[in-house]
């Protein structure tokens, strides 16, 4: 099935164009063009929503139930029109867009699920003590209870798990707020035909069309519109740690300051000791090959570091890693500008001398090559920079004297995604010390296992200490990520009937 766009944006139910125009960079095909997104947009956009609010915010959590899992059934209807807009606009195989669509329509289901058995609302009650001494205690319910409009900006690196109807769109109308989409550039096509099945949703379930719209392109002033606009109650964002900062600084400058759930930055680094290390070094070693060229390494959860004691075991281990690596060709990189970036972190590494090359590989246009190197933690630790993240297949290996060394690096990293113990029976009591340090460099904790994959689950954490995300408490993956946009309202002394539905 061919998909072709008409490129316009979804406004409370309307497919709007602008006179300015966009084309989208596909890997392969066709060319096609997209209206740019402006600010009157975005106003319309927050003023649909706004209103949406007092009936979505307030319908029953069955209703909003059955709106996502319609979202769901709509977006299966599609489900090889998507793969085939997708495989374009990304290079992605068709596998990945395959598996990112069952997960996004798996949360989907999951969320609608969630809700409607109210784990998710803390509901609480102090009966009334009219007879306590020497002042009566009223009756007080507590219930958590949706913010209002949530702006969502898609990601370059998932079209569909983290963008249109992603995580943070699933959360935001699962927990009752009507959502604003910025679309990602990268992929506006597949923005689109999501929006049309989210649209289709709205349609069959009764809906307010307010609740979702999307606005695609625009240049720097739509998304900054769009965060400071006095409707819009919380932000969520997947993306670099520049651009996350930057919408974050402006959510905290508004008179009336929002929360802005930003996932930024990781280089999540791994941890392997010594007696691991020694009985499997070629299998982590070619693990990590896998992990780290696994989608081009355009995963967030991408292990970029891999610390080891020096020594032999050390040497098998990267061995092995080099030889995984230089099996693995160049590949097709998201975006004409994500490669680019790419190449300039590479460049950034051969341009010190505190690493030394161990796969040394040129990038051209879109393609990206595996590139690998090596330094000491005395070096790591005086040079900031090997620390940011590269997005991509680069990877680095620091040694270290011993696991005290291992320990004393650890404590100096910044806030990850997630961190990873390699770790056999004998190396227990080394993981004991490195444990209580990981769980707070870290918002994902494994053993034996590399991070590369985020399982939708209840007992999920997508996030972690800043630059990994902007809010330590929340995360973007799972059914935990509804609480982002909620808060808790104590109602005292209330009748039954005044109550919300909830707390009856």
């Amino acid at each position: 099935m061919t998909f072709t766009p008409h490129g316009k944006h979804l406004i409370a139910g309307e497919w709007v164009g602008t006179e300015a125009r966009f084309p989208n960079e596909p890997a392969f095909g066709p060319v096609h063009e997209f209206s740019m997104g402006t600010v009157e947009l975005v106003n319309r956009a927050c003023e649909a929503a706004e209103e949406a609010f007092w009936s979505y915010g307030q319908a029953r959590r069955e209703t909003r139930a059955a709106f996502l899992d319609a979202i769901a059934d709509e977006i299966e209807a599609r489900a090889e029109a998507i793969t085939e807009i997708g495989t374009r606009e990304t290079g992605l195989p068709e596998a990945r867009l395959q598996g990112e669509r069952n997960r996004t329509v798996g949360q989907l289901r999951l969320f609608a699920d969630h809700i409607c058995k109210g784990d998710f609302l803390d509901r609480r009650h102090d009966p009334a003590m009219p007879d306590r001494q020497p002042a009566p205690r009223p009756e007080i319910r507590m219930v958590q209870r949706p913010i209002g409009p949530v702006a969502v900006f898609g990601a370059s690196n998932f079209p569909l798990a983290f963008s249109t109807a992603g995580g943070d769109t699933a959360a935001a109308l699962s927990a009752g707020c009507p959502v604003v989409v910025k679309g990602h550039s990268a992929h506006p096509g597949t923005g689109e035909i999501v929006a049309e099945a989210i649209h289709a949703a709205i349609a069959k379930t009764g809906v307010h069309p307010g609740a979702f719209s999307l606005i695609q392109g625009g240049r720097r002033e739509v998304g900054t519109a769009l965060v400071q606009h006095p409707l819009i109650k919380a932000v969520g964002f997947t993306g670099s740690l520049a651009g996350g900062r930057a919408l974050f600084d402006l959510c905290a400058a508004r008179p009336e300051p929002i929360p802005f759930f930003g996932e930024l930055g990781s280089v999540n680094p791994m941890f392997l000791l010594p007696h691991a290390t020694h009985a499997r070094a070629e299998d982590l070693g070619r693990g990590w090959a896998g992990s780290l060229t696994m989608g081009a390494g355009q995963f967030c959860t991408n292990p970029g570091i891999a610390v080891v004691t020096d020594g032999a075991d050390a040497d098998r281990f990267l061995a092995a890693a080099k030889a995984g690596l230089e099996a693995v060709g160049p590949q097709t990189m998201l975006t004409d500008g994500i490669a680019r970036a790419y190449r300039k972190g590479k460049d950034r590494f051969e341009t010190r001398n505190s690493v030394t090359p161990v796969v040394a590989t040129d990038s051209h246009d879109r393609q990206g090559s595996p590139n690998l190197y090596e330094t000491t933690a005395e070096a790591y630790l005086q040079d900031h920079a090997l620390g940011e993240e590269v997005f991509g297949p680069l990877g680095l290996v620091v040694r270290v004297r011993d696991t005290d060394e291992m320990l004393h690096l650890a404590r100096g990293f910044e806030g990850q995604l997630t961190a990873t113990i390699h770790m056999d029976d004998a190396d227990l009591a080394d993981a004991q010390k490195l444990r209580p340090v990981l769980e707070r460099k870290a918002g994902r904790v494994l053993v034996n296992g590399f991070p590369t994959g985020v399982e939708v689950v209840d007992s999920m954490v997508h996030g972690g200490p800043y630059p990994a995300s902007t809010n330590f408490g929340a995360t973007s993956v799972g059914t935990l990520s509804i609480r982002r946009f909620l808060r808790p309202v104590s109602y005292q002394n209330f009748p039954q009937e005044l109550l919300p539905e909830d707390l009856r």
